[in-house]
């Protein structure tokens, strides 16, 4: 009795993890070859309903992922709040930023946003396009992908950092022809309690914000976009790994999002030149840092005092 009790959580996690993987390689393989496919042609001539395609076909295959998580992974309790502030919608164009934990952020922020937002992107790096796929995948659905120098690389030859944010301008702007959500994790990494010593960060639940990214879409999309959203993500039960998400050992997840408010003056100032500048909009960064700070803290006691089993949103 004692053993086929033991081996009933084995087994049925078993069943889930095959599940999820036949499930989501499937859905790779189907969805996955029409973007590329479709993708090519821009080579020969731009296309804005080869774009909108390719959305639909990617917002498919995210609607396969939100499927397993409902169906499949259904034991985990979500809590979500949504500012009142707030009114998104599929049409939008928005600026996001957000706490950085693990790789599952990423899938909670496709979760959320795919029936309430524009296709999520996010900055990457110029090497991901020699991954197969995948690379290929960012390029084609519109990612910034930026070909990043070091600080060694800067000083040798300056003209890199002005390519660097030529770059980024060009990639912004190829998202203003369209609805888009573009996000941004300040910390830069995720969060793990070794990095937050190491940098002695003045938040308990965050890493030290990085604005310059921020501060680089603002000066581009600011007057373009219809709302600047921050989402925090919550984990009550502690950080959990790509792996350990899909094999529904994640108990518990909760979300916020509320809408940031821009003073005039962070419209079209200088980042990287203006000294004065930087220090002021740091120090709007820091406040907001401090809030979200706040509110990670006040959701994970929110989360203790909800009853067993309970889903809110």
């Amino acid at each position: 009795m004692s053993s086929n009790s033991n081996k009933q959580p084995t087994l049925k996690k078993l069943a889930r993890g095959l599940t999820v993987t036949s499930v989501m390689t499937g859905s790779t393989f189907f969805h996955g070859p029409p973007v590329l496919a479709l993708g090519l042609t821009k080579l020969f001539k731009k296309s804005a309903k080869v774009d909108e395609t390719n959305i639909k076909i990617t917002n498919s295959w995210l609607g396969v992922n939100n499927w397993l998580i409902e169906h499949v992974l259904k034991n985990t309790q979500w809590q979500i709040s949504v500012d009142e502030s707030l009114d998104l919608n599929m049409q939008g164009r928005y600026l996001m930023t957000c706490n950085h934990q693990s790789w599952v952020d990423t899938t909670v922020n496709q979760y959320f946003g795919l029936t309430r937002m524009p296709l999520t992107r996010f900055f990457t790096k110029w090497e991901l396009i020699f991954i197969p796929f995948v690379g290929q995948a960012f390029k084609i659905l519109g990612f910034p992908m930026m070909k990043r120098h070091s600080k060694e690389q800067i000083a040798k030859n300056p003209a890199l950092k002005y390519r660097d944010m030529e770059e980024a301008r060009k990639s912004c702007e190829q998202l203003i022809s369209q609805p888009f959500t573009l996000l941004n994790y300040l910390e830069g990494t995720r969060f793990t309690q070794e990095k937050h010593d190491q940098q002695q960060s003045p938040y308990i639940h965050l890493l030290k914000p990085k604005a310059g990214g921020l501060a680089l879409a603002l000066s581009i999309l600011g007057d373009k976009i219809d709302a600047l959203v921050d989402m925090t993500i919550v984990y009550p039960d502690g950080i959990p790994s790509y792996g350990e998400f899909w094999l529904g050992e994640v108990p518990r997840i909760a979300v916020n999002l509320r809408k940031i408010d821009i003073p005039d003056w962070v419209l079209g100032g200088n980042y990287e030149d203006d000294a004065e500048y930087r220090a002021r909009f740091q120090k709007w960064i820091d406040q907001i840092w401090t809030e979200k700070d706040q509110l990670i803290a006040q959701m994970q006691q929110n989360f203790a005092r909800a009853p067993v089993g309970s889903v809110t949103e």
